[in-house]
């Protein structure tokens, strides 16, 4: 039996420390040490036994670890992961894979170089409704795929925005929340071309928005909408329909819809619609319920990064697609800041 990966961790806040319980779980790997300057990340690391640096370049040196998930601030995202392609060292980066698309595109060819793999943590790729969902996209289940639609409307507490830069420009749903939904739209439905948006902050008055609205040309020749606001209390975002956090009350309703020329699908309550004989407004649907198998999409998701780290598979999501997820989302900004059309293969050129 081969030994277990030695993984470390780079950020020791919530998510960091929810990576540290997942490998603690893990029949793959086992903790190689944690970096973080903060005080409690220094106690959480006593406490466990565990070896501890102020500076994830002192834990790559001293402990060698066979990889680094990083869960720092997305500032220091494109820092951490150069110094980990330097030290060849395979990394798992949580989403945003940077925090611009030039820096991605810097980190880009920094893995190209050096041929160090990197992961990023669009974890949800790897849950088995969203590949389910991929599935009957590309497979042409729905014909020809005609609309899309995304919801992602709920209610965050009053006490979220005690913190300070979530009432500012860059803290809203727009860069912290839909950069998942729209991972998830780029890998079910293929590359989008071109976004317009319009953005609101009426309903608490912040600098930052509260609501927007979306459309979406893509590749493929389909259209797409996304209404966004985290000032309404309903249950149609993936966090409240999924079931993938428990801490979020599941709700039996979609998020998604993805309609074709054949059938059209329900997400994540993966219900395919069609017609069983004849086709038209007239003839009865048909309603076919699809179940994907129950995968905890963080655990394979290390479980994934260990198998790449040994060589076994390539990155579900490489550096470079991550950015193409980044560009749309800075696509979106600056369609809602100045009311045209974006191309994010124009931000990409111009982030060159």
């Amino acid at each position: 039996m081969s030994a277990k990966m030695r993984i470390a961790v780079a950020g020791a806040g919530l998510i960091g420390r929810r990576h540290v319980e997942l490998i603690d779980a893990s029949p793959d790997c086992v903790l190689a040490g944690i970096a973080d300057p903060s005080p409690n990340a220094k106690e959480f690391a006593r406490a466990r036994k565990t070896p501890w640096h102020a500076d994830h370049r002192a834990l790559l040196a001293d402990e060698k670890p066979d990889g680094l998930i990083i869960a720092s601030p997305s500032t220091l995202h494109f820092q951490m992961a150069l110094d980990c392609a330097e030290a060849r060292v395979p990394a798992l980066i949580e989403k945003p894979v940077t925090d611009t698309v030039a820096a991605a595109r810097r980190l880009c060819a920094a893995v190209m170089r050096t041929g160090v793999p990197m992961l990023v943590g669009h974890h949800r790729r790897h849950n088995p409704i969203i590949k389910a969902a991929r599935e009957a996209v590309t497979s042409g289940k729905l014909g020809q795929l005609t609309a899309v639609v995304g919801l992602w409307l709920l209610k965050k507490p009053d006490d979220y925005f005690d913190v300070a830069w979530r009432r500012e420009h860059g803290g809203g749903p727009l860069l912290i929340n839909l950069i998942h939904d729209i991972d998830n739209l780029r890998f079910i439905c293929g590359e989008i071309a071109e976004v317009q948006a319009l953005t609101s902050n009426k309903a608490r008055g912040f600098a930052v928005e509260d609501t927007a609205a979306l459309l979406l040309r893509f590749e493929c020749g389909a259209l797409g909408t996304v209404a966004v606001s985290d000032a309404t209390p309903a249950p149609w975002s993936w966090e409240l329909t999924s079931g993938e956090n428990p801490a979020y009350p599941k709700q039996d309703q979609p998020c998604y819809i993805f309609s074709g020329t054949v059938g059209s699908l329900s997400v994540p309550n993966m219900e395919l619609w069609s017609y069983a004989q004849q086709s038209g407004w007239y003839a009865p649907l048909a309603r076919e319920s699809i179940a994907p198998a129950a995968v905890h999409p963080l655990a394979e998701q290390l479980r994934h990064f260990c198998a790449v780290i040994a060589g076994r598979e390539q990155p579900l999501i490489s550096a470079e697609d991550a950015m193409g997820t980044l560009a749309v989302v800075e696509a979106v900004s600056e369609a809602a800041r100045t009311g045209q059309k974006i191309s994010p293969g124009h931000i990409m050129e111009q982030a060159a």
